[in-house]
């Protein structure tokens, strides 16, 4: 089980960067898997508390079923354009993948993430390449450039 602490810890300014994305903005993007194996997206709001990102399901709400059958998810943060002109001032976006670890809540379903990645893209300083950069408990943090 790899924590949000455990990312922190490891790649504390890459954490603290894919952090603030998530952080931006209320409404982040789920993607879960129906019964059948095809892809569910759903809305979803998180947070990142005593080193876990936590998130939550209405009861009865179909992402919940599909996480309690099926714990994979990928999360992605709210995403915005690049405004024209300043696409270098542009924040990016950010994923994190990996399996919801159920645990009770008082109005539904309270999970947790085991991370198994999480990705940051953005672009470098002079906007002229996109730069996605990964971290997985195995190989650590990785980085790619592509015009």
């Amino acid at each position: 089980m790899t924590t949000w602490r455990e990312v922190e810890a490891a790649v504390p300014g890459f954490a603290e960067r894919v952090q603030a994305l998530f952080d931006a903005h209320k409404h982040k993007t789920i993607a879960t898997l129906r019964a059948d194996g095809s892809p569910r997206i759903s809305g979803i709001e998180t947070t990142f508390v005593d080193g876990e990102l936590t998130f939550g399901s209405m009861p009865n709400a179909r992402k919940g079923a599909d996480l309690r059958r099926d714990p994979r998810f990928a999360l992605h943060s709210a995403t915005v354009d690049p405004v024209e002109g300043r696409e270098a001032q542009w924040p990016g976006e950010a994923k994190i993948a990996g399996r919801a670890v159920l645990t009770q809540g008082p109005d539904g379903d309270a999970l947790r993430a085991d991370i198994a990645e999480v990705v940051l893209t953005h672009l470098n300083d002079d906007a002229t390449l996109l730069v996605i950069e990964w971290w997985t408990p195995a190989h650590g943090l990785r980085s790619v450039e592509r015009e």
